[in-house]
C-alpha cells in the first residue's frame, strides 16, 4: 500500500512472534560490535586510513565481549529474548540499554556523516585533504553533544517513552542505509582516484547524492524497515 508516494506496511499485517529466534539475536549483535568499535572517531579514521593497529584490535577483543555478554543477556536491542515493543503507539518506558546503544548509533551516524561531508567540501575549497584534524578537532565535541540529547531523551528511539517508535525508526533506518554507503563510496573513492581538484569534486558530488537520493528512498519506504507503519495495530519492532 502506499499514501502519496510512501510506501505503507500496516501492522495487523505483520507477523507477530513471543520469542526471538537464536539466529535473529545472533544476526543484531555484529551491528552493535561495530556501533561501540566505531566510537572512538579519530582512532578509527587512523584504522580506515592506515589499516589495523594493536591498540584497534585489543578495542575490538573488548567491544565482542562485552557486547557478547549483553547480547545473551537480552540487554542489546534486537538481541532480547522477547520482542520488547509490541505496539508501535503504546507508552512503555523505554529501557535504558535501549537508550544507550541508540544515543552511541545516532552519535556515529552523524558525526561520522557530518565530518566526512565537511572533510571533503574543504578539500574542494582549499585543495588540501586535512581529514585527521578534522577528525581529531571536531569529532568528540560532535559526540558529546549527541549523547547530551540522549541523555535527556531528544533523539528517536532514546525517548524516555517508545510510544513515537512507529515512524521514529524510520529516521534512524534511513541514517542507517544511506550515511554508511555515501561514506563507503567516497572512501573507495578516495583510495582508487589520484587526489586533484576534480577528483574532489567527483567525491563531493558521489557524497551528496547518494546521501538525497538515501533520504528520498528512505521517505518513500523503499528502504528495509523505512515504510510508514500504520499505528493503532499490534506490530514488532526491531
Amino acid at each position: 500500500m502506499s499514501d502519496g508516494g510512501v510506501r505503507l506496511e500496516y501492522a495487523s499485517q505483520r507477523k507477530l512472534r513471543d520469542r526471538n529466534k537464536v539466529h535473529y539475536r545472533i544476526s543484531h549483535w555484529p551491528i552493535w560490535i561495530a556501533v561501540f568499535y566505531l566510537a572512538p572517531g579519530p582512532a578509527t579514521f587512523r584504522l580506515f586510513a592506515h589499516g589495523v593497529d594493536v591498540w584497534m584490535g585489543v578495542w575490538l577483543a573488548i567491544v565482542m565481549s562485552a557486547t557478547g555478554v549483553a547480547g545473551v543477556l537480552g540487554l542489546l536491542p534486537g538481541c532480547e529474548p522477547r520482542p520488547y515493543i509490541i505496539r508501535f503507539t503504546e507508552d512503555r518506558p523505554n529501557p535504558l540499554y535501549r537508550r544507550i546503544c541508540y544515543t552511541v548509533a545516532w552519535s556515529e551516524l552523524i558525526a561520522y556523516a557530518g565530518l566526512n561531508l565537511a572533510g571533503v567540501t574543504y578539500a574542494c575549497v582549499s585543495g588540501k585533504w586535512r581529514m585527521a584534524q578534522i577528525y581529531g578537532g571536531a569529532y568528540f565535541p560532535v559526540v558529546i553533544v549527541i549523547w547530551m540529547l540522549g541523555v535527556v531523551g531528544r533523539l528517536p528511539r532514546v525517548k524516555r517513552s517508545t510510544k513515537g517508535e512507529g515512524d521514529e525508526r524510520r529516521y534512524f533506518y534511513c541514517l542507517v542505509w544511506t550515511a554508511p554507503i555515501a561514506q563507503g563510496a567516497v572512501w573507495l573513492l578516495w583510495k582508487v582516484l589520484p587526489v586533484s581538484p576534480m577528483t574532489n569534486w567527483v567525491k563531493l558530488l558521489v557524497f551528496v547524492t547518494l546521501l538525497v537520493v538515501g533520504g528520498i528512498l528512505a521517505y518513500r519506504g523503499v528502504l528495509a524497515r523505512t515504510r510508514k507503519i500504520v499505528p493503532g495495530e499490534l506490530a514488532i519492532s526491531d
